[in-house]
């Protein structure tokens, strides 16, 4: 009997999470993490009576022999073993880059806010009704992924898709969304390698390999006290992966601004994509939200110019 499985990026998101859950009861499949999920993710779960998906550390261990990928398709990001794999489908809301596959496949890519808005879509056009779990988890990631609707990422279909979500999953936007989002603030007990890894990507630009992290948070000084402590850790993950730049963003969800801890690499770079200095490691961006569109495309064309 055939088996597919459905999995996001790895150091998975509430998006990357419950688009997995989403999309596998969507196509009959089974979903699974490439990694643990974060504190918000775990309060989505709970409040809406999910258990936490297993944790592979590939593909083959799974005995699947068809693979559907969601909130990704860069390798660097996915299963170490992705490339050994025919992949059946991807749903996503990023640039297409270090992709390809030997036959024909499922790709549906929008410029949305958040996964689960296309998946969203995809229930409504196959005419499939939605369980209210379900929903309240999509709910969770376009949330998430838009920070209440504050992200320059946000689309009229965001929106659109989370007051509907929100109707069959009975709740409040606003009361339910304040709640998750201060959920994945709690930083204190973390430590320096939690902090960099919860939510981290790698992503290739130009001849150089920058690895670039976010945390949320409501008060950007309390993790700038640790500066110290996180730089120590991020020059040991560069020279252990290869990595040419680490970058930290650390934002604030009340005041829609972050600043960023920067090791390693063309500081130059930094300035150029952002017009502005770094100064003590630290570079200030105000309005700035979303790694996905206000950060790293700014820093592939610096990096490619």
């Amino acid at each position: 009997m055939s088996k597919t499985i459905v999995f996001g990026h790895q150091n998975p998101d509430t998006d990357t999470i419950t688009a997995a859950i989403s999309l596998a009861h969507l196509i009959g499949a089974e979903p699974v993490a490439l990694g643990a999920t974060n504190e918000e993710t775990q309060y989505a779960l709970k409040e809406f009576g999910h258990a936490e998906l297993p944790i592979i550390k590939n593909i083959a261990e799974t005995g699947a022999d068809s693979v559907w990928l969601v909130d990704h398709n860069e390798a660097q990001q996915s299963a170490a073993d992705i490339k050994d794999f025919d992949v059946a489908g991807v749903v996503d809301h990023h640039r297409i880059a270090n992709f390809e596959t030997a036959n024909p496949l499922f790709y549906r890519a929008e410029p949305v806010g958040c996964t689960n808005t296309i998946i969203h879509k995809l229930y409504v056009e196959r005419g499939v009704e939605i369980p209210a779990n379900i929903a309240g988890l999509m709910l969770s990631a376009i949330i998430s992924d838009t920070l209440l609707f504050k992200s320059p990422t946000t689309t009229e279909e965001d929106i659109k898709a989370a007051h509907a979500l929100a109707a069959i999953a009975n709740v409040n936007i606003e009361l339910y969304g304040l709640e998750l989002l201060k959920a994945g603030t709690n930083l204190a007990a973390k430590t320096e390698s939690e902090l960099l890894n919860s939510d981290v990507k790698s992503f290739p630009m130009g001849d150089q390999t920058i690895r670039i992290g976010q945390v949320n948070t409501v008060s950007i000084p309390e993790v700038l006290d640790r500066k110290a402590a996180l730089i120590a850790e991020m020059e040991k993950e560069n020279a252990a992966n290869g990595f040419d730049q680490f970058i930290l963003i650390i934002t604030d969800i009340l005041e829609s601004n972050s600043e960023a801890i920067v090791v390693g690499g063309d500081t130059s770079k930094i300035e150029s994509a952002f017009n502005t200095p770094v100064n003590a490691d630290v570079v200030v961006l105000p309005g700035v939200v979303s790694r996905k569109k206000q950060v790293v495309p700014q820093l592939t064309d610096a990096y490619n110019a």
